[in-house]
């Protein structure tokens, strides 16, 4: 079974950046689509962004300010945030597709779609 692991999640200042980092156990990690979520306090989880093998999917509002890519060599998928706002607080979770179907039919924004998930990595932006 895959293990995924967070990490580069802090407590910075708005206007920050950080690169979130999502580590797995296996080389068949690169094979899978993963993807980011984050959930706020009080609120439900969110869609972030998403990379497969050749294409990256954003939630519209983060457009331009995040950025997801993969390293391969490493296992990793990271999630640069730049320019960073109180709003963006959260916990941030890594998560494995099993197939790409869900970014055919549209549906990756869905935490269903998604079986395998890390632990997550907190980051509070404070004002």
């Amino acid at each position: 079974q895959v293990q995924l692991v967070e990490s580069g999640g802090g407590l910075v200042q708005a206007g920050a950046t950080l690169r979130l980092a999502c580590a797995a156990s296996e080389r068949t990690f690169n094979s899978f689509p993963v993807a980011w979520f984050r959930r706020a306090p009080g609120k439900e989880r969110e869609f972030v962004a998403a990379v497969t093998w050749s294409n990256t999917f954003y939630a519209e509002p983060l457009k331009g300010r995040f950025t997801i890519s993969r390293d391969t060599a490493k296992n990793t998928v990271y999630l640069r945030m730049n320019s960073l706002k109180p709003e963006d607080t959260a916990v941030y979770y890594c998560a494995l597709a099993l197939t790409a179907q869900a970014f055919s039919r549209n549906t990756y924004y869905s935490p269903t779609e998604y079986p395998y998930w890390g632990q997550g990595t907190q980051v509070t932006v404070s004002s």
